[in-house]
């Protein structure tokens, strides 16, 4: 059974919510190139989206999001948390700005403040359990000091390693042991401001990280051996896990603190498991699973659910994985990765971005006359990849069948859409051309980027980062010379 102990205590990474009420999405916004925030609010009402969770309190999003009717829960980065903690004034002054203000001038929807994302992940060795708490006492204190302590609720989104189970079954779920009394603390003061305690769950995870995790558990067809816990049977690693936190919750006194599902998801590139295939199986089958409105076996009813994510997000750290950058059930220009019904259109299927405006149809490849052996070409396709992303290539991944040309010319690519197609962008020594045939194979699309939307902060793009130095062995991969 260490499969399941495993998998209750999971890892998350990087963000779509049905209840009886509507169904929402994460929206992120760590990408080179940003459709335009009227774009993306224009894309959730043509889906039917009617709650969004931001992961910080970007004014152009929040603007945009006024007059939408769309429930909005605004973040608080964790990187703030030590501000929030040590000045109630720097509290009230974000609620100010960030709250207030856009609910008197913009009416926007605020209904929720998640105090950090994942402050307790074990991989953050403890960086945040002295602030995280505080932060939150001092953001409800300044909620309730606008006049807002009963119509804008605070919550922590948290990973689902918070909690753990003693058995390897939902049953024997408690609060992680290292964090207990700081857990006791944060639920009591949900509880008593009437606040939801908010999870992040990742199937995908489980079977990311662990080989002997039964791929059948992580979906909803009931194609997998049940798991038993005394007369309940678990045919799915959502429901297993989810009743974990509830075991945990009515063991400590707060069996009936609302719950709601910050995060939950499948990638669509940058793992073998990180497929269209499996994405559409999860998150239709999770849809359905939901939709019935039947809970789970220790929490019958409608489930509060925020899928993860809206639009893939092609800066985001890959440390986690290369995966990281390919949430989204749509692609970075809104475009739909596959058929999802979400039970909120006339066609039962995505519906598109509308008026996304692209650069020209031209790509940057390596020169036919160029040879893989040429000293440039391996420090070139370092250099590329590390300033764009070159996640789609490797084993598995939907550009995994390139040869070693094509391998180059994705990654000179890459780096020529994320500075905008600029000349100088393709000018790898004596290797490169820009060319108006798309280099697209099969599944591997090698993209034209939408036009830069930069918004009230001014971006650089393709300089978002230093160069990530790749492994020499990654590079004998990419030009596949091993």
């Amino acid at each position: 059974m260490g499969w399941l102990s495993f998998s209750i205590g999971l890892v998350s990474l990087c963000s779509m919510v049905f209840t009886v009420s509507g169904i929402g999405a994460n929206w992120g916004t760590q990408c080179s190139h940003l459709l335009p925030p009227d774009t993306v609010v224009r894309l959730l009402r043509d889906n039917g989206f009617q709650r969004i969770k931001l992961f910080d309190a970007d004014y152009d999003a929040l603007r945009a999001l006024g007059k939408s009717g769309i429930e909005v829960m605004v973040g608080i980065p964790n990187d703030m948390l030590l501000t929030m903690a040590s000045s109630v004034k720097a509290a009230e002054k974000w609620v100010a700005k960030n709250v207030s203000a856009h609910l008197t001038t913009n009416n926007v929807n605020i209904k929720y403040v998640a105090v950090g994302n994942e402050p307790f992940l074990e991989t953050y060795n403890g960086s945040f359990l002295k602030t995280t708490f505080p932060a939150l006492q001092n953001v409800q204190s300044a909620l309730i000091k606008a006049g807002l302590g009963t119509t804008v609720k605070v919550t922590i989104p948290l990973n689902a390693d918070v909690y753990e189970s003693s058995t390897g079954y939902p049953s024997g779920g408690d609060f992680r042991a290292d964090i207990h009394d700081l857990m006791l603390a944060i639920v009591k003061f949900l509880s008593d401001n009437g606040a939801p305690f908010t999870v992040n769950i990742y199937p995908f995870i489980s079977l990311y990280t662990d080989e002997n995790f039964p791929v059948e558990y992580a979906f909803f067809d009931e194609k997998a051996t049940p798991v038993t816990d005394g007369g309940t049977s678990y045919y799915n690693m959502f429901d297993a896990n989810y009743d974990t936190l509830v075991w945990a919750l009515q063991k400590n006194g707060f069996g009936n603190l609302p719950i709601i599902v910050g995060e939950i998801g499948w990638p669509t590139d940058g793992d073998r498991n990180a497929n269209i295939e499996y994405a559409q199986r999860f998150n239709q089958g999770f849809m359905t699973h939901i939709l019935g409105g039947k809970g789970t076996p220790m929490r019958p009813g409608a489930v509060d659910v925020y899928l993860f994510s809206l639009i893939d997000e092609d800066a985001k750290s890959v440390q986690p994985g290369n995966f990281e950058r390919h949430w989204g059930i749509f692609n970075y220009d809104g475009s739909a990765k596959y058929q999802l019904n979400l039970g909120t259109t006339n066609s039962g299927a995505l519906v598109a971005a509308r008026g996304v405006k692209y650069l020209g149809q031209k790509w940057c490849v390596m020169k036919p006359s160029a040879k893989l052996d040429d000293p440039q070409v391996s420090p070139s396709v370092s250099f590329a990849c590390g300033l764009a992303d070159c996640t789609t290539l490797g084993y598995g991944t939907s550009c995994g069948n390139l040869d070693a040309r094509g391998n180059v010319s994705y990654a000179f690519n890459s780096y020529y859409q994320r500075n905008n197609q600029l000349d100088g962008a393709c000018k790898f020594p004596n290797v490169s051309m820009i060319t108006k045939n798309d280099p697209s194979v099969g599944s591997c699309k090698f993209p034209v980027m939408i036009e830069p939307y930069y918004g009230g902060t001014e971006r650089t793009v393709g300089s978002l980062q230093k160069p990530v130095i790749l492994a020499s062995g990654l590079i004998l991969f990419l030009l596949k010379i091993l």
